[in-house]
């Protein structure tokens, strides 16, 4: 098995956009970018899935701004807007489970600042004055949490698909929520995709790939959130989807500009003629994945 990759984009707009270079390509915005329409959407020309911005919201304010039925409320009108048979699916608002997150991370900077994480007390129950919880349990509180949130949108939007997503940080905590699915009534091997959360910034690839191997062992088809192109390498076959948009991250940080680009930008971290270079790149790549990991060369 090949996963799909779906194309992370940071311009709603390239939804609608007739670019040839777009054809059969599956996108993926944030609902945090989406969001910020206040018009009606024009009907998209390309499938896409939805990820929650969660991460965001999480690493920014230390749990979600919104309520379930806001969140249901948002994502119908993007799917009704943009073309029910264009949406493919939509992430739940889950609780990502990386110790930054947890716990908080340079917090006397700016919270705008990329290296600055809130912590998660408060949505963990925790006052000013309670003592921090541990790894495990911690973690637990934000598997549990995402548990539910997931069945509270199969009680308000039963319309809507959004899937479910395994959270965790070691692999019995992934195991454990999985658990609480299926004690939940909950049948994972009947949805098509199911997320699989906290990998995209880790470092050890090769515990991703330990998860990843266990779970899909079980039959689970999963999805890979932000999957780095080395990880594609190690477990790509082991997924039925995958997403990022690490292409914009390279081009920003090497400050690379493709010879063939004429905005006035200097660089293409926004730019959709360097997303489909590095689309190509990865779709052309050998079945074993194994391309510009880090590098961001522009190709001949």
């Amino acid at each position: 098995m090949r996963a799909r990759f779906l194309l992370g984009i940071p311009e709603p707009s390239w939804l609608w956009q007739p670019h040839p270079g777009l054809q059969d390509v599956a996108l993926f915005p944030s609902r945090t970018r989406l969001s910020r329409r206040k018009t009606t959407f024009p009907k998209a020309l390309h499938d896409f899935a939805i990820d929650s911005g969660g991460f965001t919201e999480l690493k920014k304010f230390g749990g979600w701004r919104i309520s379930p039925q806001e969140y249901a409320d948002e994502i119908r009108r993007y799917r009704d807007e943009l073309g029910p048979e264009r949406m493919l699916w939509a992430a739940p608002q889950d609780n990502m489970c990386e110790p930054w997150v947890i716990y908080g991370k340079n917090q006397h900077l700016d919270p705008r600042h990329e290296n600055y994480f809130h912590g998660t007390r408060e949505l963990r129950g925790l006052g000013p004055d309670d003592p921090e919880q541990d790894l495990d349990t911690a973690v637990r509180i934000h598997v549990e949490l995402t548990v539910e949130n997931f069945l509270e949108f199969t009680r308000i939007a039963p319309d809507l698909n959004i899937i479910p997503v395994i959270q965790g940080w070691l692999l019995p905590h992934y195991f454990y929520c999985k658990k609480l699915y299926e004690d939940a009534g909950i049948d994972l091997m009947s949805y098509p995709v199911v997320g699989l959360g906290s990998v995209c910034r880790r470092e050890d690839t090769q515990e991703i790939a330990e998860i990843v191997d266990a779970l899909s062992a079980t039959g689970l088809r999963l999805h890979g959130f932000g999957v780095k192109t080395e990880g594609l390498g190690l477990y790509g076959d082991q997924l039925v989807s995958a997403d990022s948009q690490a292409w914009s991250y390279g081009y920003r940080k090497r400050n690379i500009k493709l010879s063939q680009c004429t905005h006035p930008a200097k660089n293409c971290s926004y730019c959709l003629e360097g997303a489909l270079d590095w689309y190509r790149r990865i779709k052309d790549t050998p079945p074993d994945w194994r391309q510009m990991t880090f590098d961001m060369t522009p190709a001949a």
